[in-house]
């Protein structure tokens, strides 16, 4: 059942003050339970009924934009917010017209100051995002995220600094996909005198991804990997050119020579699909092996190439960590704009309408090759020649009806959806025109992409073309 009530599009501030009518709407109309808003105004905890044949992942947003609390002098002090008590160390609450800010405070920070959590939060966090800018006309500065997971006692940097150069306030996201009792701190680390401001800091709690797929490259029901390793990836080091990660929302094989996956593989069923907005914070993948090149957000700017998801963002609307998963540089390729936003996206939208008609599918995407032409003219690398532009572009959709026991129910009669497209600008936008068979994509690429079938059935569907009926 959808909810007909909708704040996502109000202000952060504004959102927070109509959050308590919504809630008691929603808890009638949407079947979710909440916490009381009158005791965490600005965490809030979604819990989403499962059965037997699927489960949904809880989670929870704390959302801390500092507007309850105040602080005017830098000496260190703790201030209580609406979240709990924080530690400002050479840091205060900035008020100012020259204070970038989301309402009307943010946290002010100078030298090598820090803001930092007195209490821990129970779920874990997979992401944290945060605003931050420049104050008024300084200079800029860096600064990085910290957590604890002994209550304070030590603590590690998540991910790698982010460096502030504006006045307008800009959006920072760490991966952090860690379990159990946790607590954060902000440092600024150069800049010197220097100040920056920070608003809007928001934990997500940690999703081991029950939606659908699990960890550790699991083959079971509504996993990730159940049609099996199309390259035999692997998570050994030596094995840079197929080496297996598992970003709990997709599993991909990883060619550290091209900067790009060789293949994504997912699931998709309805719990998959739902309300939330799509993050665009496309950024670096900072748990990539240490000394392997992360590739940045900015890494095909001025190619005339999208950054192409091969898990597109349309696939994981559930939970705001699944969505944020999809805009790691290491599920992108350098993809043609007209294959990417025409043909690409309409077997995408296709393949989420199967999902909502009572179908769950499949998907496993990959490209090969090396050139491609997009809108600046044709290209064999972007990025300095690090990213490998992908001459062709691939895609193989199983399609089932609702059920258990999902490897067992494919047949020779089971649906199977084949494309394979050239990296090139001038693409129909029909994807229909470009079906093909497993086996032309398996002889291209020298995969076997669906090795958990029994033999005697994937030889059959290996050799089915699909009609690409779309009614």
């Amino acid at each position: 059942m959808w909810c007909l009530i909708n704040i996502k599009h109000t202000p952060m501030k504004l959102k927070h003050l109509l959050a308590p009518l919504a809630v008691a709407l929603m808890l009638a109309s949407c079947q979710k339970n909440f916490e009381d808003p009158s005791r965490t105004a600005r965490a809030l905890k979604a819990n989403i009924a499962a059965d037997s044949s699927s489960s949904f992942a809880v989670t929870q947003t704390f959302d801390e934009g500092f507007e309850s609390g105040t602080k005017t002098a830098y000496a260190d002090g703790n201030v209580t917010f609406t979240s709990g008590s924080w530690d400002l160390n050479d840091a205060l609450v900035g008020t100012s017209t020259s204070d970038p800010k989301v309402g009307s405070h943010s946290i002010r920070i100078r030298n090598t100051g820090i803001l930092g959590m007195n209490f821990d939060v129970t779920s874990g966090a997979s992401t944290v995002t945060l605003k931050y800018a420049v104050y008024g006309s300084d200079g800029s500065s860096a600064f990085g995220l910290w957590v604890s997971s002994n209550g304070g006692s030590s603590y590690t940097q998540v991910g790698s600094a982010v460096t502030a150069s504006s006045t307008t306030l800009a959006t920072a996201t760490f991966t952090v996909n860690q379990a159990g009792t946790l607590r954060f701190q902000l440092r600024k680390s150069s800049g010197g005198t220097n100040r920056i401001n920070i608003d809007e800091f928001t934990i997500n709690s940690y999703d081991s991804g029950s939606g659908g797929g699990t960890g550790g490259g699991s083959t079971g029901d509504n996993t990730n990997l159940m049609l099996g390793n199309p390259s035999n990836a692997t998570t050994d080091l030596s094995n840079f050119d197929n080496y297996l990660i598992d970003q709990t929302y997709y599993i991909e094989s990883y060619n550290r020579d091209k900067d790009e996956p060789n293949w994504v593989s997912w699931y998709v069923g309805s719990n998959w699909l739902g309300s939330i907005d799509r993050s665009n914070d496309f950024r670096p993948d900072t748990n990539l092996p240490s000394g392997w090149y992360e590739v940045p957000a900015t890494a095909y700017s001025g190619s005339g190439f999208d950054r192409g998801h091969n898990c597109p963002s349309g696939d994981r609307t559930s939970t705001t960590a699944a969505n944020q998963a999809t805009f790691l540089m290491d599920n992108m390729i350098p993809q043609a704009p007209q294959n990417n936003e025409q043909t690409w996206a309409n077997l995408e939208e296709y393949g989420r309408s199967l999902v909502t008609a009572g179908d769950e599918i499949y998907v496993i995407m990959g490209s090969y090759g090396s050139g491609g032409t997009g809108s600046a003219g044709s290209a064999t690398t972007v990025d300095g020649g690090k990213v490998v532009v992908p001459s062709n572009i691939w895609k193989v959709i199983v399609v089932l009806t609702n059920g258990n026991n999902d490897l067992s129910r494919i047949t020779t009669s089971t649906r199977v959806i084949a494309v394979n497209t050239p990296n090139i600008n001038t693409i129909n936008s029909d994807w229909t025109q470009y079906i093909t068979t497993v086996k032309a994509i398996e002889n291209a690429t020298g995969y076997t992409l669906l090795s958990n079938v029994p033999a005697s059935i994937r030889t059959v569907l290996e050799n089915k073309v699909d009609t690409g009926d779309v009614q």
